[in-house]
C-alpha cells in the first residue's frame, strides 16, 4: 500500500496549480480562529474561571488569548505566515488539552481545527492573498526589477486537506449516523431544530413541516457523506460535491446554534472551489493605466504595493523609461514633470496626476472605492494633497546601479525554506514521507471509527467481554494521542443515544426589587438557548449539564457557573438573589410528527425549585419533591 501511495503522492507533487483557492482557505480559517477567540474572550469568566468574577484564572489566560487573536489575524493577512501558524497549532493544543474546552466546554469542532491547524503549518498558504507575498516582492525587488514570488503549489496541497479535513471526517460520521434510528428514519435534518436548546432563532417551520423533503435531505446528506471521499478526486464531480456540501452547511448555520462549526466546515470547500472560478474574477483588461518613474525606488515600492492589492488586475503599470511611446496622453506634459509625479489615463484618455492619481486607482480596484471616496471629501483632500506634494518633490531619484539591480538576499535563504530543504531532501524522499503520513492518518482513523463504532458498542451491557475491553483499551490509548495531536476523533454527533429521554428542559430566572419575573439571558421563555450563549457555551449546556440523564454533580456546578456569570454580567449580587429553577417538557419522537418544533416552544415551564448562593464559591440547589437524576 505504501508504495501505491507514494506513486499518487509523486504524481500530485509534479502537478501545479494556482494558489488562490489554497490563500483564500487560509484566510476563512483564519476569520473562524478569530471570531472563536473573541468568543472566549467574551466568556473567558464562564469558561475558565473557578468561580465566574470570584475565583478567577490566571491572567496568562487572558495573555496567550490576546496572542492567539494577533495569530489569528496574521494567518488571515497571511503575515508571517508559517510562524503564526505554528503558535496557532501549539494554542489549540494548548487550550484544548489543559483549561475546561477539553470536555466541558468543547465546542464541536475543536478537533476539526486542531487537525486544520496542523496541516496549515506545512501549506504553502502564504503564495496567494498574503502580505508575506508583498514584502517578498519588497525586499527582492529593485528600480528596473521586480521580483515575482512563486504563485502555485502542487495539487497535493488541495487534495491532501480535501481528503482529511472533510473526506474521512464525512465517512466517520457517516458510518456512525448508520447506528442511529432518527437518521435510519431520515430525520437527521429534522430532529435536531426540533430541540429548544439546538434551534436557531430562524423560523424554519416551512421546512420542518414538508415530512418528505425532510426524509429526502437526511438520506441525502448521509449518502453524500459515504460518497465524498472516492469522488472528489473526480474533477466531474467538485462542483456537484461543492454545491451540495455548502448547501448543507448553510443550512446548519441557519437552522442550528452551532453557527462555529458551520462555518468552520466550510472553510475547507475553498479547496473545492475549480481553478477557474478564481480566474473569473479578475478583469480580462485594464481600466487605468499608470505611470511612474522606474528608476525612483519610492515609485517602485509604491507600485509593486498598489499592484499587489490590485485583486482584479484593473491597473497596467507602465514606467515611463521603457513605454515611452505609451505617454501620447502625457505629451503635452515637461518630461521634467513627468518624473516627479505619478501619471494615470483612463479608458475615455483622461489624464490624471498626483492625488487624483491614487483616488482613481482606488475606484479602479473597486473594493477600497470607499476610502478614494472619502479622499476626495473637501478638507480631507487639499489636506491629502499637501502631504502628496510635499513627499513628492521631495523623494530622492536614485540610478538603479548593480548593487541594486540583484538582491543581496534570496528568498530561499529564509529559515523555513533552509528547514524545509533540509528536512523534505528529493522529490523521491518527500514523496516517500508524505505517503507515510497518509498510511498513518488512515490507521488512526481506521481506529478512531472502530473504538466508538464497534468497540464501545461490543463494551455496552451484557456484551461485554475480556477480549473486548482489552481492545477498546488500546484502541483508547491510540485514540487519545490521535485526537490530541491530529484531531482525529470519533465524530458521533447528534446521535439516537443523546436525544433518545431528552425530555426535559431547564432554565434560570430571578426576580427584581418589585418582585417581577425575568429569565436570565441564556434560556428564554420558549426554551431556546439565545444569543451570544451560542458554539461552545450551547454544547456545554444541553450536552453536559442538562442531558437525557442528568448528574446533580455537574448540574450543580453548571448553575452556579451561570447564575455568578450572567448575573454578575447583569449587575446582580447574586449572594442575595434567589434564582428559580424552571422545568418544562418536550417531545423527541424518532420519527417526523407535525407542528412539532411549535409545540415544544408553547409547552409551559413550571417552577421546580430554587438556586442559593451559601458563600461566595458553592451554590445550594433545592428540588422538592424532584429527582433531577431519575427524569
Amino acid at each position: 500500500m505504501i508504495r501505491l501511495l507514494r506513486k499518487l503522492v509523486q504524481l500530485g507533487l509534479a502537478k501545479q496549480a494556482p494558489a488562490t483557492g489554497l490563500g483564500v482557505f487560509r484566510i476563512l480559517v483564519g476569520l473562524v480562529i478569530l471570531q472563536e477567540v473573541f468568543y472566549l474572550l467574551f466568556f473567558r469568566h464562564l469558561i475558565f474561571d473557578s468561580v465566574p468574577f470570584v475565583e478567577q484564572a490566571s491572567p496568562v489566560v487572558d495573555l496567550f488569548l490576546s496572542v492567539w487573536a494577533v495569530l489569528a489575524a496574521c494567518i488571515v493577512l497571511g503575515l508571517y505566515t508559517r510562524f503564526a501558524a505554528v503558535g496557532n497549532y501549539l494554542l489549540w493544543l494548548v487550550f484544548v488539552g489543559f483549561t475546561p474546552m477539553w470536555l466541558d466546554f468543547d465546542g464541536g469542532f475543536d478537533q476539526m481545527m486542531t487537525g486544520i491547524s496542523f496541516l496549515l503549518m506545512f501549506l504553502p498558504s502564504e503564495r496567494a492573498c498574503s502580505l508575506d507575498n508583498l514584502r517578498l516582492k519588497l525586499n527582492h525587488s529593485s528600480p528596473g526589477r521586480h521580483y515575482v514570488p512563486k504563485e502555485t503549489v502542487s495539487v497535493l496541497c488541495y487534495l491532501l486537506p480535501l481528503a482529511i479535513v472533510l473526506g474521512l471526517l464525512y465517512l466517520d460520521a457517516g458510518i456512525h449516523k448508520l447506528s442511529a434510528e432518527f437518521w435510519r428514519n431520515g430525520m437527521g435534518s429534522w430532529l435536531p431544530p426540533t430541540h429548544p436548546y439546538y434551534m436557531s432563532p430562524l423560523n424554519m417551520s416551512w421546512l420542518l413541516e414538508n415530512e418528505w423533503l425532510e426524509r429526502i435531505i437526511g438520506y441525502s446528506l448521509i449518502t453524500f457523506q459515504f460518497l465524498f471521499l472516492p469522488l472528489f478526486w473526480f474533477r466531474w464531480a467538485r462542483v456537484p460535491l461543492l454545491i451540495i456540501g455548502v448547501s448543507f452547511h448553510i443550512g446548519i448555520i441557519l437552522s442550528l446554534n452551532i453557527y462555529q462549526f458551520g462555518f468552520g466546515m466550510l472553510a475547507p470547500y475553498a479547496l473545492l472551489v475549480p481553478f477557474s472560478w478564481w480566474r473569473v474574477l479578475r478583469l480580462k483588461s485594464s481600466t487605468l493605466t499608470v505611470y511612474y518613474d522606474g528608476l525612483c525606488p519610492l515609485c517602485n515600492r509604491t507600485v509593486i504595493i498598489l499592484s499587489h492589492f490590485d485583486l482584479l488586475g484593473a491597473i497596467a503599470f507602465r514606467d515611463l523609461q521603457s513605454h515611452a511611446q505609451e505617454c501620447r496622453a502625457l505629451d503635452s506634459i515637461p518630461e521634467a514633470e513627468l518624473l516627479t509625479d505619478l501619471y494615470a489615463v483612463d479608458r475615455q484618455g483622461k489624464l490624471f496626476a498626483g492625488i487624483d492619481t491614487y483616488t482613481r486607482i482606488l475606484s479602479a480596484m473597486v473594493y477600497p472605492a470607499l476610502v478614494a471616496w472619502i479622499i476626495r471629501l473637501p478638507g480631507i483632500y487639499h489636506t491629502a494633497k499637501a502631504a502628496y506634494r510635499r513627499i513628492a518633490d521631495n523623494r530622492t531619484r536614485l540610478v538603479c546601479d548593480e548593487h541594486c539591480a540583484v538582491p543581496t538576499l534570496r528568498p530561499e535563504d529564509n529559515l523555513y525554506s533552509q528547514l524545509y530543504a533540509h528536512y523534505a531532501g528529493s522529490p523521491g524522499r518527500l514523496a516517500t514521507r508524505i505517503a507515510k503520513f497518509l498510511l498513518l492518518v488512515i490507521l488512526l482513523q481506521l481506529n478512531s471509527t472502530l473504538q466508538f463504532g464497534v468497540f464501545f458498542r461490543l463494551n455496552k451491557g451484557h456484551a461485554s467481554t475480556a477480549v473486548g475491553q482489552v481492545l477498546e483499551g488500546a484502541s483508547n490509548s491510540i485514540l487519545f494521542l490521535s485526537h490530541t495531536f491530529l484531531g482525529i476523533t470519533p465524530h458521533a454527533l447528534y446521535m439516537h443515544d443523546h436525544f433518545v429521554g431528552y425530555n426535559h428542559l431547564l432554565a434560570i430566572a430571578y426576580r427584581d426589587q418589585d418582585g417581577k419575573e425575568h429569565f436570565l439571558p441564556f434560556v428564554n421563555e420558549e426554551g431556546r438557548i439565545v444569543a451570544p450563549n451560542w458554539g461552545r457555551v450551547q454544547c456545554w449546556w444541553a450536552n453536559i449539564a442538562v442531558t437525557p440523564h442528568i448528574k446533580n454533580r455537574r448540574l450543580d456546578k453548571a448553575l452556579m457557573q451561570v447564575t455568578a456569570f450572567w448575573g454578575g454580567k447583569l449587575g446582580l449580587d447574586v449572594r442575595n438573589t434567589v434564582f428559580i429553577l424552571k422545568m418544562k417538557e418536550v417531545r423527541v419522537p424518532m420519527d417526523w410528527e407535525p407542528n412539532l418544533r411549535d409545540d415544544n416552544l408553547r409547552q409551559p415551564w413550571r417552577d421546580i425549585g430554587t438556586v442559593r448562593w451559601d458563600d461566595v464559591d458553592h451554590v445550594h440547589v433545592e428540588t422538592p419533591g424532584i429527582d433531577l437524576e431519575a427524569l
